[in-house]
């Protein structure tokens, strides 16, 4: 009886067995630096032909080996462009923007803008490829949300609100095109040193009554990120749940994950709450 009990809840945590997308066609967003150049490296060295994308298209910086279109995430037209490089047996919606400020300070077209960017224009990208990956029987969609999708930090409220619904997307997905042999992961990196710290976009005055509380945590969280695990770090796990059989719904990589995320899982939300604003420097 309880052996049978831990066959089923065994066959539960395991994901479908899917057919292998080895040597095919992958696409990678924001492949001109950090994760997504990482990402589409590795997948070139392992025999992939890679198309990554960049607002820059073919002058932006690249690994060899790759091929590079232009990619707006706010242009209908720069998105059908992509789709007809494909069709992809890969895909790994990497393209995104960092921003910071108080809730209270953030402006509507900030919002807008870093929405499109991190999440309407990757859902809609995804959902004009879909066809094709499910005309093939296969395929693996790999989503780089955060780990502060699920781990709520101040003054990132905009940027967790992004990544949660990546993570949101992603998981619900997995469920409807398992079915067509196709697989998804949302990877949620933690403090990664790929000079992001540098592009954030911040909102809010100088005189604010915040920002004494937004100046140290953005100084925290660059340091974290400076001391951060390197963008290679990421695309093996990215590269791992391409080859798997039965890839994985969600990983989480760098800060600790094997030990912080279950941890910070099992305790009261406030607890963790007071936990992530502790660790970036606020009280």
């Amino acid at each position: 009886m309880i052996g049978g009990l831990t066959g089923a809840f065994a066959n539960l945590t395991r994901g479908p067995k899917l057919p292998s997308v080895g040597g095919g066609r992958a696409l990678v967003t924001g492949a001109s630096s950090g994760i997504g150049w990482a990402c589409a490296e590795t997948l070139v060295k392992a025999g992939f032909e890679v198309v990554g994308t960049s607002r820059r298209g073919a002058d932006a910086p690249h690994p060899e080996g790759v091929q590079m279109v232009a990619l707006n995430m706010s242009s209908a037209d720069d998105i059908a462009a992509v789709v007809a490089h494909g069709p992809y047996d890969v895909v790994v919606a990497n393209a995104g923007e960092s921003q910071s400020g108080a809730f209270e300070e953030l402006p509507r077209e900030a919002l807008e803008r870093l929405f499109q960017v991190n999440v309407l224009g990757q859902v809609e990208l995804l959902q004009q490829l879909l066809p094709g990956m499910r005309e093939a029987g296969r395929g693996r969609i790999v989503l780089v949300g955060s780990m502060l999708g699920g781990l709520p930090l101040s003054y990132r409220s905009s940027y967790v609100a992004t990544k949660a619904a990546i993570r949101g997307f992603g998981l619900s997905l997995r469920g409807e095109v398992a079915q067509f042999g196709i697989g998804v992961t949302v990877v949620e990196p933690g403090a990664i040193n790929t000079g992001i710290s540098t592009r954030r976009t911040t909102y809010g005055d100088e005189g604010s009554v915040y920002a004494a509380d937004v100046h140290r945590m953005l100084t925290k969280l660059n340091a974290n990120e400076e001391g951060g695990i390197p963008a290679s770090d990421i695309a093996e796990v990215v590269m791992h749940e391409v080859a798997a059989e039965r890839p994985l719904a969600l990983v989480a990589r760098g800060s600790s994950a094997s030990v912080a995320v279950p941890f910070m899982r099992r305790i009261p939300t406030q607890a963790m709450l007071t936990i992530m604003r502790r660790v970036h420097g606020l009280r």
